[in-house]
């Protein structure tokens, strides 16, 4: 049996063949950055051809399994036969500036549309003031004005006849008009006045307060003469700049005649140039300012802000958002200070990710945008609605800095969230909504089928990417090395990792290493030697650990027998890096009714799935050995010299076999190391990390010196998980070194006690001798003791 159980050294890995490798320079050409995935394809093409509402893409995988390289590439072929979206700016609102207008254009046309409207500026600027200044205009201006000063000194006329009937002269300085005595056709000086008789003044007064009277009279109606000379002042302005503008607008509106949004905003920005260029251009206060101060209040009030203008021919955005906090992915309104007080206008708002991506597609990463406050509930009020508002998300706390409040722009966008499992399957959990905005998954596998055809697109990938970073070219069993490697990181020897930028980083590494020497070409040895490097680098503490065996710091047997003590096989995490070490397992067994004490857990280091192996030795034991009485034990195990935190189930066949080692006291061999879990029937199951595990113990005993008598007892179901370095292959091919399978618990008791198991006949015995008839016979044994002394027990009641 054991050399049936015993693998041979071809079986520990499947090397790769691609002794058919067929690369064309135009296969290295193509756009092709992913391998199978079909499903994911499949589910992505859908999502985004589907336009109804709420088929929005979940892209779910783990990082660098080319989840976005997929995305992109197709968006990115997909995007660019498609119609560029409409490019949307916001405009002054003339009738309320706190709430920005927003208008949209052809794709191409917006800065053309700033141009237009800085040429209309410079027009404005050369026009006016020089239009009020032509002789045209002086002269109706002045004719206006003389018809009011006309009617003005007609008023005043007749209030002056009057009071030089009464021997009183009026007299006119600018608007003020002043009465004075006249005697001898002179008018008295007030020194002169005073000289005169009071009853002569007394008349004066009388005479002056009659005429005052009068002259209010006459001009009653002078504020309105006044609007009235005003009103056609303005209307003639109106006219002048009516007649001067009219021109400048006229090709601007040919030119956008089809664009409502534009002809619009042109209307409002004429209908605004009425007031406007009196009080910018013509206003008194600012007549003296300099054109570049002029030029600057124009174009803050009538110049387009931007948020996004793509070329015409440029097809759908394509947007990957990698920092998706709430002003980034909604657009924000900035602000300035002026002499410490914050203001802002229109040309202040600031575009996000959506207005980019508007009309397109936006990639988002989940992880991320679930870091950020309000962003996820922003986003699937924008989804929902169909509009991107630009608001502070802190307004509903009562914080809101925000003065201005910008028309909604319509959202047309497909999202697309990339993210792990464990964020997908939250989200469907906690939020009810998610599946109504998000209707697509696009599930990535983490294994890639390894077949000549993967195997040859894998090349052609990998030849391609490195090719485009700068390194020299592959070799073929440079290739083959890095295909191994490939499937070393799924665990499977007909599987290739989905991590596609694992293997392109030792292709970098190789490179980098390869300049140290002449070579023209990357080839296995570089490969290797990056691979050995990276290891190094991350190996201190797997060679500490190592350290401490030779110089049993940390107890571990490999040579001889001992009962009650076996090696197990575990992998060590730590950061990014993981590493195979044994440990020893110790059990001990004695009368009593116990049960088995599992010591981790006892201590609070062991977590739940390495329990629940525990607990199925009871009920392994039950079910084998204890059918015809009951099952009595009192058992402890332990994983000794370990200090951390212990889960998983792969020490449970070591545990059992242990265990059966103390309870028949037959010796185990210390030069064997086992790994494996098992059910309730000693069925043995497959386990994990099963390379790192068989290199851990292997790398003790090549430090103590093989002797052939050294192996590892894995699952038969992990034989196809073997990827193992040369060096473990090439000992056991030297019969140093060797890797047992084993099915069942039987199978492991022969390998490691060197007895036979013994099955169960038909009369539910075992043979005598075997390793389970003395396993049943112990057990027996504690039962009777454990009834003779609760028999004892009754008849000491008894008595009592």
């Amino acid at each position: 049996m054991t050399d049936i159980l015993k693998l041979p050294a071809d079986s520990l890995k499947l090397k790769a063949d691609l002794s058919d490798l067929n690369i064309t320079p135009q296969s290295l050409n193509k756009n092709q950055y992913i391998l199978g995935q079909s499903r994911a394809q499949s589910a992505l093409k859908f999502g985004i051809a589907m336009q109804n509402p709420g088929y929005n893409v979940y892209v779910m995988g783990e990082p660098e399994t080319g989840r976005l390289s997929m995305v992109t590439s197709h968006l990115d072929l997909l995007a660019c036969t498609q119609e560029t979206p409409q490019t949307y700016a916001y405009v002054d609102n003339f009738e309320n500036p706190r709430e920005p207008l927003a208008i949209s254009l052809p794709a191409g046309t917006a800065q053309d549309f700033c141009k237009d409207i800085d040429n209309l500026i410079d027009n404005l600027l050369a026009t006016f003031p020089a239009v009020f200044e032509s002789p045209t205009y002086q002269q109706k201006k002045t004719s206006i004005e003389r018809g009011f000063n006309q009617r003005y000194n007609k008023a005043l006329d007749s209030v002056e006849s009057k009071a030089r009937s009464l021997n009183i002269a009026l007299y006119r300085e600018s608007d003020a008009v002043s009465f004075a005595p006249i005697r001898d056709n002179k008018s008295l000086t007030e020194e002169q006045f005073n000289e005169l008789p009071q009853e002569d003044r007394d008349l004066y007064h009388k005479q002056t307060q009659e005429l005052e009277g009068h002259l209010d009279e006459t001009l009653l109606e002078l504020p309105l003469w006044r609007r009235e000379m005003s009103d056609k002042i303005k209307q003639l302005d109106s006219v002048t700049i009516r007649q001067a503008i009219n021109p400048l607008f006229k090709e601007l509106n040919n030119s956008y005649q089809n664009i409502d949004d534009v002809i619009t905003y042109l209307a409002e920005i004429k209908k605004d140039l009425r007031h406007t260029l009196i009080d910018v251009l013509v206003h008194p206060q600012v007549v003296e300012a300099s054109d570049a101060n002029k030029r600057k209040l124009l174009s803050e009030q009538y110049m387009p802000n931007i948020l996004v203008d793509y070329p015409k021919e440029n097809g759908a955005p394509v947007i990957y958002e990698p920092h998706p906090t709430y002003s980034n992915l909604f657009g924000r309104i900035e602000y300035m200070s002026d002499q410490g007080t914050l203001m802002t206008n229109y040309s202040h708002i600031c575009a996000g990710a959506l207005h980019r991506a508007n009309g397109g597609y936006l990639i988002l990463d989940a992880e991320k945008l679930l870091n950020y406050p309000y962003v996820w509930e922003g986003l699937k009020r924008a989804l929902q609605s169909g509009r991107i508002e630009i608001e502070s998300p802190y307004s509903e706390l009562g914080v809101n800095p925000v003065t201005l409040k910008p028309e909604d722009i319509q959202l047309n966008v497909k999202i697309i969230l990339a993210g792990s499992r464990d964020i997908y399957y939250l989200l469907q959990e906690l939020d009810d909504e998610f599946n109504e905005i998000f209707r697509i998954l696009a599930d990535f596998d983490n294994h890639i089928d390894r077949t000549p055809e993967t195997m040859q697109q894998f090349a052609a990938l990998m030849m391609k990417l490195a090719r485009d970073s700068g390194a020299k070219p592959l070799t073929q069993n440079a290739i083959e090395c890095v295909i191994e490697h490939s499937s070393r990181l799924a665990e499977n020897q007909h599987r290739l990792s989905a991590r596609i930028n694992d293997s392109l980083e030792i292709i970098g590494e190789a490179e980098f290493l390869r300049c140290a020497t002449d070579s023209e070409i990357i080839d296995r040895q570089h490969i290797e030697q990056a691979l050995a490097a990276r290891e190094e680098r991350n190996g201190r503490i797997s060679v500490n650990i190592l350290e401490d065996m030779m110089d049993n710091t940390i107890l571990i047997d490999t040579e001889g027998e001992a009962i009650g003590k076996i090696n197990g096989l575990t992998v060590l995490e730590v950061g990014d890096s993981s590493f195979g070490a044994p440990a020893r397992i110790t059990t001990t067994v004695y009368p009593g009714s116990r049960g088995i004490v599992d010591i981790e857990r006892e201590a609070e280091l062991g977590q739940s799935i390495h329990s629940k192996g525990v607990l199925i030795l009871t009920g392994y034991l039950g079910h084998c050995y204890a059918q015809q009485f009951p099952l009595a034990i009192s058992a402890s195990i332990a994983i000794e010299q370990s200090y951390g935190h212990i889960d998983g189930d792969s020490a449970s066949l070591g545990e059992l076999c242990c265990l059966i080692s103390a309870l028949t006291k037959i010796p185990i061999k210390q030069s064997f190391a086992i790994t494996g879990s098992i059910n309730q029937y000693g069925e043995v199951q497959a386990i994990g990390g099963v390379n790192e595990k068989i290199e851990g113990f292997f790398r003790l005993c090549q430090a103590r010196g093989l002797s052939g008598d050294h192996a590892a007892i894995i699952p038969a179901a992990n034989k196809r998980n073997l990827m193992l370095k040369q060096e473990v292959i090439d000992a056991v091919e030297k019969n140093l070194f060797a890797i047992y399978t084993v099915s069942n618990v039987a199978e492991t008791l022969e390998l490691l006690t060197g007895q036979l198991a013994g099955y169960i006949d038909e009369q539910g015995n075992y043979p005598e001798g075997t390793v389970n008839y003395k396993a049943v016979s112990r057990l027996k044994e504690i039962s009777d003791m454990a009834t003779t002394d609760k028999e004892d027990e009754e008849i000491e009641e008894g008595r009592g």
